[in-house]
């Protein structure tokens, strides 16, 4: 079901179905609550899944002025207070992991488990290919990608993008800048997830999970920055096995990840 939410003024366009506890899906930068669609139906048969669109993405209006994760974490952190969700599991992908991540270190009573899928904290856990994307002189590329999907369902109308795409170049530029140390103090459980060809470093996913104190590392063989898409079935699994109450047991635990 598609439905918009008026939150702090802003027309927020997303997405519900099923019933249960509430999940929440936040999409990377530059792409849409579309880009879940693997993920939705399976997940809505366990929660009620809530897939929004931030400021400037898909369906919901850009705001005058520039964009940050932060800014963006607060629109969630009022999109969540609006819908009276109370505490939700919190799914976010890419740029939407930061939103995500930024929102459980400012609100962590509103989270109950985390997820950061292909998100990383900071510049220098990118690969070089990532970096040269992102950074190098000819962002046409990036434009080419994202284009596509803005033009046909922006209320701001297609000659908009250049606008937009200018903000969401200067956050990618410059963001993420999450100090490692701060995550010692998210105590939910968190799952970290990535491909093995994805942007972000695998020893860099590995870092983060050892500096969260309750995390699960999951690294998705023969997958990029797009896993959800490439593996859906195996990325299901592993989002509905977190997020489920009671956990498989470990019958040999060794440290890993903590070591």
């Amino acid at each position: 079901m598609e439905q918009y939410a008026n939150v702090n003024g802003l027309r927020t366009y997303y997405k519900v179905l099923g019933e249960g506890e509430p999940l929440v899906l936040l999409h990377g930068g530059g792409v849409t609550a579309d880009s879940w669609f693997a993920q939705i139906p399976a997940l809505a048969q366990e929660f009620r899944v809530y897939a929004p669109e931030r400021r400037g993405h898909g369906r919901t209006p850009d705001v005058e002025g520039p964009v940050t994760t932060d800014i963006m974490a607060d629109d969630t952190v009022a999109f969540l207070e609006t819908l009276g969700t109370g505490p939700v599991h919190l799914v976010g992908w890419s740029a939407g992991g930061t939103v995500a991540l930024r929102l459980a270190l400012r609100r962590p009573d509103l989270v109950r488990k985390l997820v950061l899928i292909s998100s990383g904290i900071s510049r220098d856990g990118s690969t070089p290919a990532d970096l040269e994307l992102v950074h190098g002189p000819d962002a046409q590329p990036l434009a080419d990608m994202f284009r596509p999907q803005y033009e046909p369902l922006s209320p701001d109308g297609p000659e908009h993008f250049p606008v937009v795409f200018a903000k969401w170049l200067r956050m990618w530029r410059e963001e993420p800048d999450i100090e490692l140390s701060a995550l010692a103090g998210l105590t939910m459980p968190v799952l970290v997830m990535q491909g093995d060809d994805d942007g972000v470093r695998v020893e860099h996913s590995a870092a983060i999970a050892t500096a969260l104190p309750d995390a699960q590392l999951a690294v998705v063989p023969g997958t990029t920055h797009v896993l959800p898409l490439e593996k859906p079935a195996l990325v299901n699994q592993l989002l509905l096995d977190f997020l489920a109450e009671q956990q498989s047991p470990k019958y040999l635990p060794l440290g890993a990840i903590s070591a």
